[in-house]
């Protein structure tokens, strides 16, 4: 199954750079004042040799276990045409309503981002209304797909008081009026690393589960 027709990571650290070299990655120095993934990103498809492409994904670095589904969904929003961004998310339990570390999403009946948050939302006001809840309550994975008119958008907006207050970039596009799909996925396979914790389950996953002679970083 072909996910993208060219895969790079794009970093502004030599570090990354050369681990990402020594597995056989393509990558691409970036500047280092970047206030987010997508401007990052951003810049690299402004480069000549990416012109041709009709949709751009980010896979952030700290979701290094998130699957195809994910990717494809999140590409497939743009790809139809249906919205100029798109993004993906999965069930959660109601333990991740109050969990900060864990964004949550809620969406409208056409799967359109209505909002992002760290709060616990959607919130639930009556216990009577338990059964319509725990559907609902969806965990946000950091994926996005743009057309590279939406990124170059997005990128040239002015940071929006939102997102500043959640610190969620999503919060930028959406508080200006540009929508975004999302694609609901079966599962979250291993989680993104947010927390330190997080961190030290990574590794605990990766030294159990590559070869001996793979190295650590």
């Amino acid at each position: 199954m072909s996910i993208g027709d060219r895969v790079l990571v794009a970093t502004d650290s030599r570090e990354v750079a050369e681990v990402a070299r020594s597995a056989g990655a393509e990558v691409e120095m970036t500047r280092d004042d970047h206030p987010s993934g997508t401007h990052r990103v951003a810049e690299v498809a402004t480069k000549p040799e990416f012109a041709g492409f009709d949709v751009v994904v980010n896979v952030q670095g700290d979701e290094p276990y998130i699957n195809a589904d994910g990717i494809l969904g999140a590409a497939s929003h743009v790809e139809r045409g249906t919205f100029s961004l798109g993004t993906a998310a999965c069930p959660a339990g109601v333990e991740a309503l109050g969990d900060p570390s864990v964004v949550k999403v809620v969406l409208d009946s056409d799967d359109r981002a209505l909002y992002f948050s760290r709060a616990p939302i959607p919130f639930l006001r009556d216990r009577a209304d338990a059964a319509h809840h725990l559907p609902l309550v969806r965990q946000h994975l950091g994926v996005y797909a743009y057309t590279p008119q939406a990124l170059a958008r997005w990128a040239a907006l002015p940071p929006h008081p939102l997102e500043l207050c959640e610190r969620l970039e999503q919060l930028r596009p959406l508080a200006n009026g540009m929508a975004m799909g999302v694609a609901t996925v079966g599962s979250v396979t291993g989680g993104g690393i947010d927390t330190e914790e997080d961190l030290r389950i990574a590794n605990q996953r990766w030294y159990e589960n590559v070869p001996s002679d793979a190295g650590a970083y």
